[in-house]
């Protein structure tokens, strides 16, 4: 059967083909530390937990509107008004099953073959994906090591062209953990309106700082008109199986956005978003103990991985994310990631998988027990000093 052309440009999220190769040496007998998947290691609070079992028993177990029920919209506007300083409402959001498909929808609705998309690199590998599968023109703005894994506002200026139609940010960010500077935010606002370019602001682990405040390109003086705020629970909330995120948005994408819903998933689960409404009403201590919890791992996988000999890596500002420099052990980063984990037992991800400017680091995910990271750090040493031999 022939594929359309088209998938040939649709790439993939290496983190679970890692995984899937983990999984099968681990069916071998091989004892492998997983540092690859960027998915908390907590279980969702009871409290939501109980929440989604009760929805189920009270029938929410049926259709809904495509952009979301009502009440979960307008409890989400409510939280991204007071948590982003904007004023937005019910009816700008819309509900999807998880982050990703607003990344989807709000690049198939807004970007036609030839448009070009800035997008930070190394950077989640689905910006890049979903720009070729819809005949964009993928624009990467470097996330510099000698930045703090941050842009420089001139450079990405230069990049824009008459071409330009979106923007895309992600901060803090994944792989790298980095947090863009307010005035570099403030800076980036200003292109956007200037060259007319719309913003989508990825804020799924806004929740997820060790230093500062959260801030929002949206909260800056005419930006909520252009910008699109992903987040969602899977992170925040520890709910990546629920399937549960959404996009807060400029009125005129939302019929358009809710329209592919309609398209493609119809809805999202009913009872999913019961629970997430718990998530926002409920106990917050789960959610914040888990951020304390991810500082204290953050604290021993940087120590750690800089008393290695070859590999240097900077202190994330937030996620839940390291990204050392992996080049002065003499392997480049794809071999470092798979030999790491078919010779030490460790699996990570090689920086390519984030992007042309992530070669030479790889990325470690710390959403892993104290006492596995310590494990992973011994053997990472280990084999590091038995390649340089």
């Amino acid at each position: 059967m022939k594929l359309a052309n088209r998938m040939a440009r649709l790439g993939t999220e290496t983190a679970f083909e890692v995984l899937a190769k983990a999984r099968r040496l681990e069916a071998e007998g091989v004892d492998v530390v997983h540092l690859e998947i960027g998915e908390p290691d907590f279980s969702s609070p009871s409290n939501v937990v109980d929440a989604g079992r009760q929805a189920l028993a009270d029938g929410f177990t049926s259709y809904n509107p495509s952009p979301g029920f009502d009440e979960l919209r307008n409890r989400i506007a409510e939280e991204i008004s007071r948590t982003r300083g904007i004023s937005v409402h019910g009816d700008n959001v819309v509900v999807t099953p998880g982050g990703k498909p607003i990344m989807f929808f709000l690049i198939m609705a807004l970007i036609d073959p030839g448009d070009e998309v800035l997008y930070p690199n190394p950077g989640f590998p689905i910006y890049e994906s979903m720009i070729d599968f819809v005949g964009g023109v993928p624009i990467p703005m470097q996330l510099h090591e000698s930045r703090e894994f941050n842009i420089d506002v001139e450079e990405v200026a230069g990049q824009i062209s008459e071409r330009t139609k979106l923007m895309i940010i992600n901060s803090p960010n994944n792989p790298c953990g980095s947090i863009i500077p307010r005035e570099d935010l403030e800076a980036l606002a200003n292109l956007a309106k200037e060259n007319d370019v719309a913003v989508l602001s990825d804020e799924i682990y806004s929740r997820f700082l060790y230093e500062g405040e959260h801030s929002s390109i949206s909260s800056f003086p005419e930006m909520r008109e252009r910008t699109i705020i992903l987040d969602g629970f899977s992170k925040t909330y520890a709910m990546t199986g629920w399937r549960i995120g959404y996009g807060v948005m400029p009125m005129e994408l939302v019929e358009p956005v809710s329209r592919l819903v309609t398209n493609s998933v119809s809805c999202t689960a009913s009872f999913t978003q019961i629970a997430a409404l718990e998530a926002l009403d409920g106990p917050q201590d789960d959610s914040y103990q888990m951020v304390a919890e991810f500082e204290k791992r953050r604290g021993i996988i940087v120590d750690g991985l800089n008393s290695i000999e070859g590999i240097r890596c900077a202190l994330p500002q937030g996620a839940f994310y390291a990204f050392p420099n992996v080049s002065a052990t003499g392997m480049d980063s794809q071999r470092f990631a798979d030999d790491l984990l078919t010779e030490g037992g460790v699996a990570c991800l090689p920086g390519e998988s984030f992007g042309k400017y992530g070669s030479g680091f790889a990325r470690f995910s710390f959403a892993n027990s104290t006492e596995n990271i310590q494990k992973a750090l011994e053997r990472i040493d280990h084999f590091v000093r038995r390649a340089r031999r």
